[in-house]
């Protein structure tokens, strides 16, 4: 097993044909847009494309673990809420700020 073999995964999943650098870009929309896409597209995909599309995001968040810098991690954690609103679902309330009033 090479070092780099959640890259791999990343890179030839069976999943999902991801874009290219897809995990490297700073705007979440773009990244969920970006995985919308590919999930939508998949033949290979198990589950939903909301379901492949999430894990695959997920897959990569903890491959990454501490390589992943803060402000990085932060935009990735983003496109999750972005990944269920493109697919008409409720973003998860622990990252929205609340406000009392």
């Amino acid at each position: 097993m090479t070092k780099k073999w959640s890259q791999d995964v990343t890179e030839h999943s069976d999943a999902l044909d991801l874009e290219e650098g897809v995990f490297k870009q700073d705007d979440p929309a773009r990244i969920a847009a970006s995985l919308k896409r590919s999930a939508e597209q998949s033949k290979r995909r198990k589950g939903t494309p909301l379901q492949s599309a999430m894990g695959m995001l997920n897959f990569y968040i903890n491959r990454a673990g501490d390589n992943l810098g803060k402000g990085q991690r932060q935009v990735l954690e983003a496109a999750k809420d972005e990944l269920r609103k493109a697919f008409g679902k409720e973003p998860h309330s622990s990252h929205k700020e609340k406000v009392h009033g």
